[in-house]
């Protein structure tokens, strides 16, 4: 008997901490983006505004109990985690106990999002931009209805406000089935085009013999250096890539299926086991992403996960590779089913040398699993059930749908979303508040200038309403010439937002106007006046890590280490034992060849709690110190032939090791 159910999830879990209150003014672009093509930057972001960055959390944990949502028939048993982005947390094969994706122990975010935090594990539902979902550490919308066989249907969905489209996600497991189904829709509500993007990020965990299989012969293959090419499937070089385990380095796998081909992949084991995700014909990319063998991708697991799991990832998307957006036409509606099952096979046929043999003893075996027109009708039999208003909310997401709801019925537009989605008041909090005040009087508040922005709005619409607030005087204060500013800035106008943060500091002079004409004074090439301003900045905000972070690294970057540790000698003692602030404390006494202060960082634990995906700090650092040392002791030049043969000679401590190639 199917059924849905509210249960409590408890694992050790890392504290979020607040968002970070600084607009993101510069870009944060995904790995990816750096192979994107350069004639091509349609749905190119910059950052992740108007969202804020969350980089708060640190690395210690404790017990938490997270909402879980349940879907489970006498075959499966799906847990959905409504808190951090919907995530399909766990699935399991019950007749077996086996457990089909990648579970981590633990909730441990990183630096791998366009947002920051991001957490390895299970399946995560990446909409709208490259780098990771934006409510991938977020709460979603979580809601029950019944598809029209009487199965229980969990649906999840939010508001997206780099798009500003809604998307919705429903999962139901109909009595018997050996899959799960996840029914997809997407919706652009506007008059106009918009570059839309979708993967479905499967974690399941690496295994000595597992092998990944997909109907394709060939593969496109990024190494995070540089360049993505064209790769034969199995065999490239002599080594077969579809067994993770070979593999040295991160790297990405983007599988040219196809069309006519039915679109899978898996991941099974040596007895020819384990997870399948098939899906209807619009979701037809599929990569496989492996973190390697190497000492950085072992320390990257253990980094993200419990020290003795390892895991990669299995995905599939709209496009077929990550490095392009795909254009959805106005008012465009774009749905597809998934399917999550367990793949049984000859285990002789899954590792047999013919890859023809291996491809298809999975597709006959599929086929008995869950035929393809099987599929085509259960995604057309949802149709009705996905425009169906729910029967009650489980759990509630943000309230920035909300507030558009409310911005589109005040001046008499389309509603963006049909009655299947709630979008109700009661979502509305503290983020809302200023845009709603707005919206409703005409007034943005105003605080007082050591209170941190809660929120940001980069809408068109809602820069129409500020401005028109500020020329009829109701909004000319420094906050709202300041977000003013941040409006201007997103939408390209640096000009005009130099002209708001110069007004937000004439009505009151405030760090986060200063902080941001920093930036534009950093851009024009101006570091003295930007010195000047973060300065100012940091003295009146004195235990705002990120304001010192970006503060000091100017500061270093211009040569001035002195400069930045008498800066920091003024601040807040909580933020100097901050782990990012110690690093980057290091870094400047290594420029004063303080070598004793250099050390005692890395024998205390050089521990980076946001550390980027793709950074090397901590690994160059160590290097550098080495190079150092060795000018100084040997009395020679510190050139970049002594740099690379420390490279070369050095043996770098193996908890220092992030390198991704």
């Amino acid at each position: 008997m199917s059924e849905l159910r509210i249960e409590n999830y408890v694992m050790p879990a890392a504290f979020m901490g607040s968002d970070n209150p600084l607009p993101q003014l510069r870009s944060n672009l995904d790995l990816h983006d750096s192979i994107a093509s350069s004639d091509d930057t349609f749905g190119t972001v910059k950052g992740c505004l108007p969202y804020l960055v969350q980089n708060g959390y640190g690395r210690t944990r404790r017990d938490r109990s997270f909402v879980a949502l349940v879907l489970e028939n006498e075959i499966l048993r799906a847990t959905f985690l409504p808190e951090l982005g919907g995530r399909l947390w766990s699935l399991v094969h019950r007749p077996s106990d086996r457990e089909l994706l990648h579970v981590n122990r633990i909730f441990q975010p990183a630096n791998l999002a366009l947002r920051n935090a991001w957490f390895s594990g299970g399946v995560e539902w990446n909409c709208g931009v490259m780098g990771h979902t934006p409510l991938t550490c977020s709460p979603l919308f979580a809601a029950c209805t019944t598809h029209d066989d009487g199965s229980p249907v969990l649906r999840l969905y939010e508001w997206e406000r780099i798009r500003q489209v809604p998307y919705q996600i429903d999962a139901w497991l109909p009595d018997g089935s050996p899959v799960l189904f996840l029914r997809v829709q997407i919706l652009n509500p506007h008059d106009h085009q918009i570059a839309m993007y979708w993967w479905s990020n499967i974690a399941v965990d690496e295994f000595e013999g597992g092998r990944v299989i997909t109907p394709a012969d060939r593969a496109y293959h990024f190494d995070y250096h540089e360049t993505i090419e064209p790769t034969p499937i199995p065999y490239d070089r002599g080594m077969d890539v579809t067994y993770p385990t070979n593999l040295p380095h991160a790297c990405d796998f983007f599988y040219d299926i196809p069309d006519d081909r039915r679109k899978w992949i898996t991941h099974v084991d040596a007895a020819g086991n384990g997870l399948i995700q098939t899906s209807t014909s619009r979701l037809f990319g599929r990569k496989l992403f492996a973190w390697g063998q190497g000492a950085g991708g072992k320390n990257w697991q253990s980094y993200l996960a419990a020290r003795d799991m390892s895991y990669i990832e299995i995905q599939a998307g709209l496009t077929r590779v990550q490095t392009e957006y795909i254009r959805m036409p106005a008012r465009a509606e774009w749905s597809w089913t998934e399917a999550y099952g367990l793949m049984e096979a000859d285990p002789a046929r899954t590792h047999d040398k013919d890859w023809q043999v291996v491809k298809r003893e999975i597709e006959s075996k599929l086929e008995r699993l869950l035929p393809e027109p099987t599929l085509e009708r259960q995604h057309e039999r949802a149709r009705d059930m996905a425009v169906s208003p729910p029967h009650r909310v489980l759990h509630t997401g943000s309230g920035w749908g909300a507030l558009e709801r409310r911005r589109r019925e005040k001046f008499n537009e389309v509603p963006f979303c049909g009655s299947s989605l709630l979008f109700d008041d009661a979502s509305l909090g503290p983020e809302q508040g200023p845009w709603l005040d707005l919206l409703e009087r005409g007034a943005i508040p105003c605080p007082s200038t050591d209170v941190s922005p809660v929120s940001y709005m980069v809408q068109d619409q809602w820069r129409s309403l500020l401005e028109t607030a500020i020329e009829t005087e109701h909004g000319g204060h420094w906050f709202g010439w300041l977000h003013l500013g941040v409006m201007r800035h997103y939408a390209g106008d640096t000009e005009g937002a130099s002209r708001a943060w110069e007004s937000s500091c004439e009505d009151q002079r405030n760090a986060w106007a200063l902080r941001n004409l920093a930036i534009l004074a950093q851009q024009t090439g101006d570091h003295t006046k930007a010195m000047d301003l973060y300065r100012e900045s940091c003295r009146t905000l004195p235990a705002l890590v990120p304001l010192a972070e970006e503060c000091s690294e100017l500061m270093l970057k211009q040569k001035s280490p002195h400069a930045w540790l008498d800066l920091l000698s003024t601040l807040d003692p909580t933020l100097q034992n901050h782990d990012r602030i110690r690093f980057i404390s290091a870094r400047a006494h290594l420029h004063l060849d303080d070598f004793e202060t250099v050390e005692r960082f890395f024998a205390n634990g050089a521990v980076l709690p946001d550390l980027r995906e793709g950074e090397t700090s901590l690994s160059d650092l160590w290097f550098d110190m080495v190079a150092r040392r060795r000018a100084r002791d040997e009395g020679i030049p510190l050139d970049d032939a002594l740099r690379d043969q420390v490279r070369r000679d050095a043996t770098l401590p193996k908890s220092l090791d992030f390198r991704m190639s």
